[in-house]
């Protein structure tokens, strides 16, 4: 069934109106935007939508564990708040069809519940793609390739656009790590520039890229202009280069101005698997060398608060970028007496804490003698150690780790504090602050 998800009427929405400029044999062809809806429940309002496009290979398909990779990372309400979509890029109903019906088998559930779409194209949305130009020295078998590629990304983009928030590109032979919507979704909220054009997931190619939904018509409209000249990696970094470059200065200027656009989150969620690639004949060794290597630093979202320490910092590995998860805090060797202070805007109930001293690359800068302490917004008496400032002691530090649960009879916390308790030769270095 043809579901007319992009306009109720003929109009074209806002977003695609210009679409006949580059793309003028659709005047002849008014539902050439219109897709092939196989399987989906039109769901929208979602935090996050993800498009996978899938391409008939030769050799083999790793679309269905790509997307048992991605939904077995789902917990069930991340499942309520996403879609992913898949986008057949052929024409070949019979084809279409069969990947639907294998989705449908393997994911029955989620087929029903509108977490799975699958979409086609209709064949009157491609231009003749037989007579285009050779260019940057790739062959045309290559050039039809990934001119048909850009073309592919927009129209899923057009689709996916009024679906939800945030958009996030994938491909169709990739595994993700576990908790990858989790760690998406606090790494949004870290980004104290709101200036970004996309984040980065993965360093390969277009896997991994995060969008704001409401972004994706400018997006589109300039694929759509250069679709024929080169591939969509170029095409995005050409774009960044338009928002923020200057002709004036050079181009280390320019590739720090686009650090603030494209803002990179390490190590990667997504590695490639495919070996086959969808260009006949091309095999990728393409591996994403970040993917699965212990972080340096693992981040959380934390209550607001203000971070002091005592400590002399090295660099800019400063407390407060460790504890909004940009960075991990190291500095110079503490001697006793020494602080790390987390005063709350207001006083909060915390449940629980851990802090994590050291990474794989300084495995011995940790905490040692140290204890963590509180200070209870009202006065209380316990049978707990309590400083002559009035912090109860409530967990120490163990092989660098703290982990440990606040006892809800403090009540609520103005203060969290570590206290070094003797010297140490060694530099302290801390990878993980969650409260």
């Amino acid at each position: 069934h043809n579901l007319n998800v992009l306009s109720l009427a003929n109009k074209l929405p806002i977003h695609l109106s210009n679409i006949h400029y580059y793309l003028p044999h659709l005047q002849e062809h008014e539902d050439g935007i219109y897709p092939n809806v196989v399987i989906g429940q039109g769901r929208t309002g979602v935090a996050m939508v993800i498009g996978v496009p899938t391409v008939r290979r030769e050799k083999e398909s790793y679309l269905m564990d790509t997307l048992q990779s991605l939904l077995s990372g789902m917990s069930e309400d991340q499942k309520k708040h996403c879609m992913i979509i898949i986008f057949v890029a052929e024409v070949d109903l019979k084809y279409v069809n069969s990947i639907a019906e294998s989705i449908r088998s393997r994911f029955p559930k989620e087929a029903l519940s509108g977490v799975l779409e699958v979409v086609s194209p209709p064949a009157s949305y491609y231009p003749k793609l037989s007579n285009l130009k050779a260019s940057l020295g790739d062959s045309s078998e290559r050039v039809r390739w990934r001119t048909k590629q850009n073309l592919d990304y927009s129209f899923l983009m057009m689709y996916a656009q009024p679906r939800g928030t945030f958009y996030l590109q994938l491909e169709d032979d990739i595994i993700a790590k576990p908790s990858f919507i989790q760690t998406i979704s606090e790494f949004v909220v870290l980004q104290d520039s709101k200036e970004w054009m996309f984040l980065e997931f993965s360093q390969l190619g277009f896997i991994g890229k995060l969008f704001r939904c409401r972004d994706l018509p400018l997006i589109v409209e300039f694929l759509l202009m250069f679709y024929k000249d080169k591939p969509i990696d170029w095409l995005l970094d050409h774009l960044l280069w338009v928002k923020v470059c200057s002709p004036e200065k050079d181009a280390r200027h320019c590739e720090r101005q686009k650090t603030y656009l494209r803002i990179r989150y390490r190590p990667s969620l997504f590695q490639h698997v495919g070996i086959h690639s969808s260009l006949a004949g091309k095999i990728q060794k393409l591996k994403d060398r970040d993917f699965g290597k212990n972080p340096l630093l693992t981040a959380h979202v934390n209550p607001a608060a203000e971070v002091t320490t005592s400590l002399k910092v090295f660099q800019h590995f400063t407390l407060e970028k460790a504890y909004k998860g940009i960075d991990f805090f190291w500095a110079f060797a503490p001697v006793a007496g020494d602080y790390i202070l987390f005063s709350f805007w207001q006083p909060i109930k915390i449940e629980r804490y851990l802090f994590k001293s050291g990474n794989v690359e300084h495995p011995g800068d940790i905490i040692v003698d140290a204890t963590v302490e509180v200070l209870p917004n009202a006065v209380r008496n316990f049978k707990i150690v309590k400083t002559q400032d009035g912090y109860f002691q409530i967990g120490t530090f163990k092989n660098g780790i703290a982990d440990g649960i606040v006892n809800p009879n403090l009540g609520n916390i103005k203060a969290l504090r570590l206290s070094i308790h003797s010297s140490s030769a060694t530099w302290l270095l801390l990878s993980e602050v969650s409260l």
